[in-house]
């Protein structure tokens, strides 16, 4: 195979192919949200799962928050906020204004209509219903027919070792905007999920999407055993690279990388996932860069436009991704 290819060939012809396999999406935060949009108006639902980060979910104001499901399920649903990507559109914020108005917890804020689904998800979990148990409910009631899974339904709570001590997640990414800086991310050992495993070992195509490594998507790996799964039985892990011209598209991962001692690059991303994927897919700015920072070894490289501004954009990513996937899976 190839060691690179260019979109020209692949972006405008779709695969059909694609209708047949099983395909599964890790994602957190608003660039795994588009991308596994971009899918979702592709392939039909009971061939897609998304698996979702549920390392910053917390507890705040008495409720159970879970930000990346929820930015997931809002944007598949198409109702997320258009101008952050996050929360809900046509939001109001009376409750909050409340809360602070009476001596409250102001730094998370919990719009009015985004405040409903902490309350059902809340109350549902404390009868007895578990994360998986509960997302389904929700993804029905907003029209979701593709299957979104937590990577677990246990707590695994991301820590952030700090220049100032170990904090939450939230604590460091909302209420310190994520300035304090970052040594290590600390994750909890937990156990996945049946519905995951089963979705994993039925899966034909893992597609990594461009979301932060170390926050969104090593969490998700960390849950046992979907790393050990992606390495021995995934047919081919396609990871799209978050690092465009040496900048995140959103968030923190470019300062991160800084931090940790790592390149900021989209070469450093690929060389971070290492022998876990088979394929990736990086935007065409970088192209120069990537071919500058040495081997990439046996990895099959990808370049095109991985901006996502719009439903249109995700949808051509998604497909010229699943175009270039379906090819090396049939030959």
């Amino acid at each position: 195979m190839p060691a690179s290819s260019s979109s020209s060939k692949l972006e405008q012809r779709p695969n059909s192919n694609s209708q047949n396999r099983n395909i599964v999406v890790l994602a957190g935060g608003v660039g795994g949200a588009k991308l596994a949009d971009g899918v979702a108006q592709i392939v039909p639902p009971d061939n897609l799962t998304v698996i979702v980060n549920s390392g910053d979910d917390f507890q705040h104001l008495g409720l159970t928050i879970c930000p990346d499901l929820d930015t997931v399920v809002y944007t598949l649903a198409g109702i997320e906020n258009p101008e952050t990507g996050w929360g809900r559109a046509g939001e109001t914020w009376r409750i909050m204004a409340e809360v602070g108005r009476l001596g409250g917890p102001e730094w998370f804020k919990l719009g009015d209509l985004d405040l409903a689904t902490h309350l059902v998800r809340s109350q549902l979990l404390a009868t007895g219903h578990s994360l998986t148990e509960v997302t389904q409910t929700l993804c029905n009631k907003f029209g979701i027919e593709i299957s979104v899974l937590p990577m677990c339904d246990q707590p695994a709570p991301t820590m952030i070792a700090t220049d100032q001590g170990l904090m939450p997640f939230q604590t460091w990414f909302v209420e310190q905007k994520w300035q304090p800086a970052v040594r290590e991310v600390v994750l909890p050992d937990v156990i996945s999920t049946a519905q995951v495993v089963s979705c994993l070992e039925n899966a034909d195509l893992i597609l990594i999407a461009p979301s932060n490594p170390f926050v969104s998507i090593d969490p998700i790996l960390n849950a046992y055993p979907i790393r050990s799964m992606l390495a021995d039985l995934a047919e081919l892990v396609v990871a799209v690279s978050p690092i465009i011209a040496g900048e995140a598209v959103k968030g923190p991962a470019a300062k991160m990388m800084g931090e940790m001692g790592m390149r900021v690059s989209s070469a450093a991303i690929a060389q971070y996932y290492g022998d876990l994927i088979d394929v990736f897919v990086f935007d065409r700015r970088d192209s120069a860069l990537l071919n500058q920072e040495g081997s990439l070894n046996s990895l099959i490289t990808f370049q095109t436009d991985t901006l996502m501004n719009n439903r249109q954009d995700r949808r051509r990513l998604a497909q010229e991704i699943l175009n270039l996937a379906m090819e090396l899976l049939n030959s």
